[in-house]
């Protein structure tokens, strides 16, 4: 296997991916969406980035807007009450209430003929580590935005700097002007995960867009709106623990203490990451015999990568060792195993 087949093993999404292949290249030779096709300059480069650790951009859908009413309050709340410039499509600065309000009966206006309330508008944010440059960020958005939406989607967007985190809450009509309606999938919020990310290497910030487990990483097991719970609690407004934390740590002693096993997608994952990690062993062998300095400096940098991450890290295994070390236990880890359940119980665990 050839570095560029290696590399797009080991970076697969998770979900089924479509594949595109180039009529002028090799025979089957995938084309990479965040970078294009994969020649062994892109695919070097995409697993430099990698095993150094370049930044991950963050892509999320926050909400749904229902009907003007909704769509007025999320405005307002993304424009701080006019103390946060609203960018539209066309470059004009929404900063009045009433420019607001138009917004919202404009992108409801359409929905007014449906027997019962549906989405009016999609929020997403598109976030970047501390210590990003503001502007780049909103300029990747902004250049996003307009080639992903402008021929048929109006949209707003904001940036927001009161976090150490910048980001830029990007909002879209629902309905397009063909009447298509955008409601993102996996498939196309990866998409945009690899867009915004090329399109801050090409303002000169260093990020990537690669699925948690090609960096050996499980699933995090948080929402949205749970992260949005715990927010509100790390304000001071109240000091009950939600219950789905409540959950999370009890499973977690259970597991520790023996009582438990660790859910079916665990034992999954670290088959998953086993196949991942073979992968990036092929390719540490392509770059060595290449013979190059660089090649061989890279394939070292891969090989360390594979050495800090020997398992995959989700999150309930996290929690799961942490409380069997504070327990006492030796090795600090929770018996792999997972619970034998029937599959109607492994469809719900997942």
């Amino acid at each position: 296997m050839g570095l560029e087949s290696a590399l797009w093993e080991a970076t697969r999404p998770a979900f089924r991916v479509r594949y595109i292949h180039d009529p002028n290249g090799q025979p089957l030779t995938p084309l990479y969406a965040s970078y294009g096709s994969a020649s062994g300059k892109t695919a070097r480069a995409k697993l430099a980035r990698i095993v150094r650790r370049a930044p991950e951009v963050l892509v999320k859908v926050t909400g749904r807007q229902k009907g003007g009413r909704h769509v007025k309050a999320h405005l307002d709340y993304i424009g701080r009450k006019g103390d946060v410039e609203i960018e539209s499509r066309d470059g004009e600065i929404l900063t009045s209430k009433d420019d607001i309000a138009e917004r919202a009966a404009e992108w409801s206006d359409t929905l007014q003929w449906r027997s019962r309330p549906t989405v009016s508008s999609v929020s997403l944010v598109f976030s970047m580590p501390g210590g990003t440059d503001p502007d780049k960020v909103l300029g990747a958005v902004r250049a996003l935005a307009h080639a992903e939406f402008s021929d048929n989607h109006d949209y707003v967007l904001a940036l927001h700097t009161d976090t150490p985190r910048p980001h830029v809450h990007l909002t879209v009509q629902a309905e397009g002007l063909d009447r298509t309606r955008f409601n993102p999938r996996p498939v196309q919020l990866n998409g945009l995960r690899e867009r915004f990310a090329r399109e801050l290497r090409a303002r000169g910030v260093a990020a990537e867009a690669t699925p948690r487990r090609a960096r050996g990483r499980g699933v995090a097991g948080s929402s949205m709106a749970l992260v949005k719970l715990r927010a509100r609690l790390r304000t001071g407004s109240s000091r009950q623990m939600m219950k789905a934390d409540r959950r999370t740590n009890e499973q977690a002693i259970a597991v520790a203490q023996g009582q438990e096993a660790l859910p079916t997608f665990i034992a999954l994952g670290a088959e998953k990451w086993q196949a991942i990690r073979k992968a990036y062993r092929e390719a540490i062998f392509a770059l060595n015999a290449t013979g190059s300095n660089q090649d061989r400096e890279l394939a070292n940098d891969v090989h360390g990568f594979l050495e800090k991450h020997q398992h995959m890290n989700a999150t309930p295994e996290v929690f799961a060792a942490h409380y069997a070390k504070k327990l006492g236990f030796k090795d600090g880890h929770p018996k792999k195993q997972a619970r034998d359940l029937s599959p109607r119980d492994r469809g719900r665990s997942q």
